[in-house]
């Protein structure tokens, strides 16, 4: 639960309201101005029309130089962004010949696969060779290969689950796979705070829907009770089956799920548990393997185990791993596994090069010393935002840090004072998140050195004090040297 201030909540609805009501003053004025030309839509209503195109129109163009930032390199900790200008106030924007080189705070590379790597890169440029860039067809035409094959067992073994299916996209993984394993006269209990792409697959369905008080398994067993006792809608006939769906992380809090408390519950209820690891998989647990690894939770009590590829392991796509009988029927029945075409192969090859990486099986290291950096980088990162006197939400070892920014005159400003220092940050404001909560997102990676991190500290204080953003008195240096000897630390030293 976030807790606004009170003067800085003031503010900010101030702000919003001074820039709704001029918006509307201008709508007003432009309609008398369009009512003495005349009409060319011919009886056709308005295809932009309500509050999503206003907010659009009048706060988002404003703002949109913030976002979409074109890049032209790899991103690794540090990458290349095209510099842009706009000559009709942001309404577009157009790019100019200037590179500058930027330190990466916003992608998800955490284990710093998505750049070249020294075991990852030859594989991958070999599978393009033998099997192209696409399939061109359907994982139930002539869209699957041996790499795919491979990498379901890799993927089914990697997170302790008897089968695996793989997709192409992360998002649809969510949005189809849901309709398939529920429908009406099913109960979806979700996380008030779930992706969207689990929003749209709960809402496509046809299940009734319920949410729980984001990550409060209280009010999640609460709910279960209630929606137990009282059945399905109408008939109140009993539910046919009920499923909760959490998140290992959530993206837009960097929190942990409270998962083996959930896990409990729904054992309790026998609710059916599906668990979303976008943010988790590869990048927590001692071996990579997400939140049940880290929060000691068997795998076997968690029914649906989903994830992507497009954060720890530098590629693309998602998967869904479960018994052997829930794949099997996911294949018979799930259109992205039907009708989708099939993930590519050199995107599945790094999938599988980077799992082994990970694991030691390439003979190295390496897995192991990005995972322990990745979770050096995430603890010392956020503690020392949080000693500056910044608002920072997650947990602990979460490698995502939302700072937040509330104001909306802060978004465009705290994200342009960065970039004009060579640090690229993500700003994240309403839709994807509620309009008074926005922040920047930062998001670290196992490939930032020591020094990449003074510096991005160094810059965000400087913006941070200059748009007005620490919200927290900062700690002193003496009392930060007494708490470190006091909890017999010391200093957190970077690899």
């Amino acid at each position: 639960m976030i807790t606004i201030p009170y003067l800085t909540a003031l503010s900010t609805y101030f702000s919003y309201g001074l820039l709704f009501a001029f918006g509307q003053f201008r709508d007003f004025f432009r309609k008398i101005f369009d009512w003495w030309h005349a009409s060319n839509l011919q009886g056709y209503a308005p295809i932009c029309l309500g509050l999503e195109d206003f907010y659009i129109r009048r706060l988002y163009l404003r703002i949109q130089d913030c976002f979409g930032r074109p890049i032209s390199s790899a991103p690794d900790a540090w990458f290349d962004v095209v510099e842009r200008y706009s000559n009709d106030n942001n309404k577009t924007l157009k790019r100019t010949d200037k590179i500058n080189k930027c330190l990466n705070l916003g992608s998800y590379n955490y284990l710093g696969f998505a750049a070249s790597d020294e075991y990852c890169t030859p594989r991958v440029i070999n599978s393009l060779n033998r099997f192209s860039a696409s399939t061109c067809s359907t994982r139930v035409d002539g869209g699957t290969t041996t790499v795919h094959k491979e990498l379901e067992e890799c993927v089914a073994n990697f997170v302790g689950k008897p089968a695996a299916i793989v997709f192409g996209m992360g998002y649809v993984t969510n949005s189809a796979i849901l309709p398939v394993l529920i429908g009406k006269g099913g109960l979806i209990i979700s996380d008030s705070l779930n992706h969207n792409s689990i929003v749209n697959g709960a809402r496509g369905s046809g299940a009734t829907i319920r949410v729980f008080q984001h990550n409060t398994p209280s009010h999640l067993e609460k709910v279960l009770r209630e929606q137990i006792a009282e059945g399905q809608p109408r008939t109140h006939r009993p539910w046919k089956k009920i499923i909760v769906v959490v998140e290992g992380i959530y993206s837009m809090e960097g929190e942990l799920c409270k998962l083996p408390e959930i896990v409990a519950i729904c054992k309790k209820y026998k609710a059916y548990v599906y668990l979303d690891e976008a943010h988790s998989i590869g990048a927590v647990g001692k071996s990579g393997r997400g939140v049940c690894e880290l929060l000691g939770v068997d795998t076997a009590d968690v029914d649906i185990m989903m994830g992507t590829f497009t954060k720890s392991f530098g590629s693309c796509g998602g998967y869904i791993a479960g018994s052997k009988e829930l794949i099997q029927y996911l294949k018979y029945t799930c259109p992205a596994h039907l009708y989708a075409t099939s993930i590519s192969p050199p995107a599945a090859q790094q999938i599988i090069s980077a799992i082994k990486v990970i694991l030691g099986e390439d003979g190295s290291s390496r897995g192991a010393q990005k995972l322990a950096r990745i979770r050096k980088n995430s603890n010392f990162f956020r503690s020392e935002l949080q000693k500056m006197g910044f608002e920072v939400l997650g947990d602990n070892d979460s490698p995502v840090m939302p700072i937040m920014l509330y104001n909306p005159a802060k978004i465009p400003a705290f994200s342009r004072e960065c970039l004009k220092q060579n640090v690229a940050v993500v700003t994240v404001a309403f839709p994807a998140t509620p309009l008074l909560l926005a922040r920047a997102r930062i998001c670290l990676s196992a490939s930032h050195t020591k020094e990449d991190l003074l510096k991005a500290l160094e810059v965000i204080s400087q913006v941070g004090d200059l748009v007005g953003i620490k919200y927290f008195p900062a700690e002193p240096k003496k009392q930060q040297q007494q708490q470190q000897q006091k909890q017999g630390k010391g200093t957190i030293k970077l690899e």
